[in-house]
């Protein structure tokens, strides 16, 4: 597989990641497809033992979202920053403490975007605790599952 086509399911990867954070878009489906689309195009052991992983990661995926309360994120006052705050939190947890990182990362974000917005520590936490409450849960799962399945691509693809 090419430079070229590695950078574009790399990017579709990135589209799915984001789209986790965005209602209504398919984020763990389009990042699914990347990695389909990249074991189709690179038939090696290494790939499809990826794709296996992420199917199956993303069946389970679906499985805790489906036992945890339903996303009401919007009714409890969640904006889209709160959403980049969160994801750029989590991403940035993932790399610095690697993989179980996005879960304080997650948290983190949400904290300090509601920090900034509403200025105290003790509105700030309650923020936190109402998003998590109201589905930042259900958008944990589901996006700390992709960063695995992209961390998994990216692993394969360096030292695979």
């Amino acid at each position: 597989m090419g430079v070229w086509d590695l950078l574009l399911v790399g990017l579709v990867l990135l589209l799915g990641l984001c789209g986790v954070l965005v209602p209504g878009v398919p984020g763990s489906w389009l990042v699914w497809a990347a990695v389909l689309w990249w074991a189709l195009k690179d038939p090696q052991p290494v790939a499809w033992g990826v794709l296996v992983g992420a199917t199956i990661a993303l069946l389970l995926s679906q499985v805790v979202r489906w036992m945890l309360p339903p996303r009401r994120l919007r009714a409890s006052g969640a904006t889209p920053r709160m959403g980049v705050y969160a994801g750029a939190g989590a991403l940035l947890g993932f790399v610095l403490i690697p993989v179980l990182g996005a879960i304080p990362g997650f948290m983190a974000g949400i904290y300090v975007g509601e920090r900034l917005r509403l200025g105290g520590h003790g509105e700030a936490r309650a923020a936190l605790r109402t998003a998590m409450r109201s589905g930042g849960s259900s958008v944990l799962a589901e996006l700390f599952t992709c960063l695995l399945i992209a961390g998994a691509w990216l692993g394969a693809v360096i030292w695979g």
